[in-house]
């Protein structure tokens, strides 16, 4: 078992003859991800990368099976390919595009209460399970095959702690970069809880930052569940001055509970294993897998 995407999953590119899209399909697609083809408007019927283009999304999943989209749509056009995905059947939407209007999330948001469909993103790295599937921009080599799930906001972070738990002699299960924007598909606390019911992960790596309640919700979840899987923790933006936005659209302090000290101080209390700085991230696991802290 995996989590959002694995080797069955059949996915398809939306803005697939882009500059982005172009770009990094060839990477996905050189990683061994299952890509049965792309979309862009008006250019249905020709190959691109070795895949077939479709115009919409309905003809992917009617022709290719299509179950999973990965968006490289400007910001302006996102929000309908997002609906357009999930009126379409698409199980599994990861959108990459950054900077899509907020009032157009929450239009996205409302619409897809409609489908039985998870949204990742948007303004994400996308989701990885190593050896299987590279559904996003993460370089695929840092990845390692294992059990140890990863929760992030941010996209460099998550490179690094996987990173950090290969260099432990620790591997990845899946990798979800559920991005930092205001309104997101998958909040934290829901990407904890696909891991947490995955047989195949072990022990789970939650990294956020400053802003926002996302982090305190998932720690009053995992405390909930009995701690029944390990959490390592980190909070980034630990320095940050208040009311100022730090790199993501939703990464501003607005109250005393959005710091990253008191962050922390929900996590801790909440039983996870909470390091300062992401080099201890790897060293942290292993000990907490060994029962050592």
């Amino acid at each position: 078992m995996s989590v959002l995407v694995n080797k069955d999953s059949k996915i398809i590119v939306q803005g697939f003859t882009g500059k982005e899209g172009s770009f990094h399909a060839g990477q996905m697609i050189e990683y061994g991800t299952p890509v049965v083809g792309g979309v862009t408007p008006g250019k249905g019927g020709q190959t691109h990368l070795g895949k077939p283009v479709f115009n919409t999304v309905s003809e992917s999943v009617e022709k290719a099976g299509a179950d999973t989209s990965i968006i490289f749509v400007p910001p302006r056009f996102a929000g309908d390919a997002i609906m357009e995905a999930a009126a379409a059947g698409i199980k599994v939407i990861i959108c990459i595009t950054e900077g899509i209007p907020v009032q157009d999330m929450v239009k996205v948001r409302a619409y897809l209460d409609k489908f039985d469909c998870t949204l990742v993103g948007p303004n994400c790295p996308g989701v990885i399970t190593p050896g299987e599937a590279k559904v996003g921009i993460m370089p695929g080599f840092i990845f390692k095959k294992g059990r140890i799930g990863v929760v992030s906001k941010s996209g460099t972070l998550t490179y690094e702690a996987a990173d950090q738990i290969v260099k432990a002699g620790l591997g990845i299960s899946t990798a979800i970069g559920i991005g930092g924007d205001p309104i997101i598909g998958t909040p934290t606390k829901e990407a904890i809880e696909l891991l947490m019911n995955d047989p195949e992960t072990d022990a789970i790596v939650m990294i956020g930052e400053i802003g926002g309640n996302y982090e305190a919700l998932a720690s009053e979840y995992i405390k909930k569940t009995g701690n029944k899987k390990p959490v390592v923790g980190f909070i980034a933006g630990q320095t940050a001055p208040k009311g100022r936005t730090m790199g993501h659209a939703g990464a501003i302090i607005g109250g005393e509970d959005d710091t990253a000290e008191a962050k922390m101080r929900i996590m801790e209390s909440c039983g996870i294993h909470v390091v300062s700085s992401p080099a201890m991230i790897g060293e942290t696991m292993a000990k907490a897998l060994k029962g050592e802290i």
